[in-house]
């Protein structure tokens, strides 16, 4: 930044005066970096008030990549949500019969409505300081034991809601990340980082191996992952050495689909997405047994069977909000407080948008969007203006179609997800690991999610953490009684009763659900 920049604005300034008069053009600063250092220490987003372009905010080129990747990646989950659902309740249900038809128009339910009412509305213009609801990865293997259970997703939906708007009421989430030491938020970060790489990676080999044609035996063509992986890794590393690494997800999305076409993969989809705009009447998708979703209204036994998976899923919003908010903090400037996600706010909009999203015919289990916020946060975006190209870019998806098919076909969507969420997530959690008290956290935490998993392993580090017993003995010292025993303690036991009567340690440890 030049001197003219730096004597104009100092902290009394920035206190005193608005966004609109503190703003200066890029052609001031010595660097792309430094105008948008500037940008986010003089944002002051309005909460639940009226935030405008040009007056509280600008759009940048920078705000494209986060909303690029946020919208391949939530078409990734929802699909994947609604394809659960569907085979979930299939099986449980005998007059249920839903297919992938079902899917995609219940995903494309969740791209319209929910994208412009909380994507655009609600974190664009109303509070910018509540990251976007998005997809509650960890529950996505859930759900066909949450459809076997008896659940209904609309009363599933409807307790998530309220269970998250009691906990965002008491300040629960904020009070949750403070007292989680770097190092055990390091080696949940790790842990995630890790396996989420190793996933994406056996996928696109999963995928490559099993290419065919008339020409081509299935097996053959194992190679085309392979070059496809060894590309993208070289990419990423060059955007990380040149400071570009918020564009990792478009270039190495595209390098990947464009390798694989090369190769001769081809296109092992087809376009079955047809534009239009799917039926958006609630009647239709919870009014019946014969249309829609096929179950009608949620009854008592409906509510009884969703419970325990509610209580799960608010309770491991925590530490996914936890990492979301650290790749901020570890990538935007110091004195830039003032825009970092609110955790509080965000369960809020997340426990609004479960209910409202379901409520109009979805099927989405939410939580902080990680795919626009991990990329946004590299590329030191703020939430606004990126929250409305985003909500932008899924309603003009969801109503074309087609695109949808293309975002989900594996050497783009996987490596998409490789290079923007599991890589750098891998790394934040390296770079909180920073001496042996952290590293003791950290290995505890990934030791713990590797024997159960990483919400029950974040619950148990924590409370070892906060008394003392590993990590920073210093730290527990200045810790009250409540924040040492009872938060944490109460935490644990949640989490490990919602487990146990949902049947999550069952195929590990054959510990039946208790429901």
């Amino acid at each position: 930044m030049s001197d003219a920049v730096n004597k104009a604005h100092s902290d009394s300034d920035i206190e005193t005066k608005s966004y609109q008069e503190l703003h200066r053009p890029s052609s001031e600063f010595a660097s792309r970096s430094d105008y948008l250092d500037h940008e986010l220490q003089i944002m002051k987003p309005r909460r639940y008030g009226l935030n405008l372009p040009g007056r509280d905010f600008r759009f940048e080129l920078e705000d494209l990549v986060p909303a690029l990747a946020g919208t391949i990646g939530i078409i990734a989950m929802y699909s994947a949500v609604m394809m659960s659902w569907a085979e979930g309740l299939t099986a449980a249900w005998d007059h249920v019969q839903l297919g992938k038809d079902f899917a995609i128009e219940v995903a494309r339910v969740e791209m319209l409505i929910p994208a412009l009412l909380f994507c655009v509305l609600a974190s664009g213009f109303i509070n910018p300081k509540a990251n976007l609801a998005g997809n509650h990865g960890p529950m996505i293997p859930l759900i066909g034991t949450i459809a076997l259970a008896g659940a209904h997703p609309l009363a599933l939906a409807i307790l998530i809601g309220v269970f998250g708007l009691i906990l965002s009421f008491l300040k629960g989430g904020s009070k949750l990340v403070n007292l989680t030491s770097e190092g055990t938020a390091g080696g949940l970060l790790i842990f995630l980082g890790l396996t989420g790489t190793m996933s994406q990676i056996n996928s696109i080999q999963a995928w490559a191996v099993g290419l065919q044609s008339d020409t081509v035996a299935a097996g053959s063509m194992g190679y085309v992952g392979l070059i496809v992986l060894a590309v993208t890794i070289a990419i990423y590393a060059f955007l990380a050495k040149v400071n570009k690494r918020w564009l990792a997800i478009p270039v190495c999305a595209f390098t990947g689909l464009a390798i694989a076409l090369v190769l001769g993969a081809g296109f092992d989809i087809v376009f079955e997405t047809e534009t239009g705009i799917p039926n958006l009447n609630p009647v239709y998708w919870w009014g019946s047994e014969t249309e829609g979703w096929m179950l009608g209204l949620p009854n008592v036994e409906h509510f009884i069977a969703s419970l325990p998976f509610a209580i799960l899923a608010v309770a491991m919003w925590s530490p996914d909000f936890l990492g979301h908010r650290i790749f901020q903090e570890l990538n935007y400037p110091k004195k830039s407080e003032k825009v970092l996600m609110d955790v509080d706010d965000t369960m809020t909009m997340c426990s609004v948008r479960q209910m409202v999203g379901t409520a109009v015919g979805g099927g989405n289990i939410t939580s902080s969007w990680g795919t626009y916020m991990i990329p946004a946060a590299i590329a030191k975006r703020p939430i606004p203006a990126g929250s409305i190209l985003l909500g932008s870019l899924c309603i003009i998806v969801a109503i074309l179609g087609f695109p949808m098919d293309i975002a989900t076909w594996p050497p783009f969507m996987r490596v998409a997800l490789l290079v923007g969420v599991s890589l750098p997530l891998l790394e934040a959690g390296m770079q909180m690991v920073k001496d042996s008290k952290d590293s003791q956290a950290a290995g505890i935490c990934i030791f713990g999610s590797a024997v159960v998993n990483p919400v029950l392993a974040w619950a148990l580090t924590m409370l070892l953490d906060n008394n003392g017993l590993i990590g920073d003995k210093e730290r527990a010292q200045r810790l009250s009684f409540v924040d040492k025993i009872v938060i944490p303690v109460g935490v644990l036991v949640i989490c490990l009763v919602a487990m146990l009567a949902v049947g999550m340690l069952e195929g590990q440890y054959g510990i039946k659900a208790f429901l």
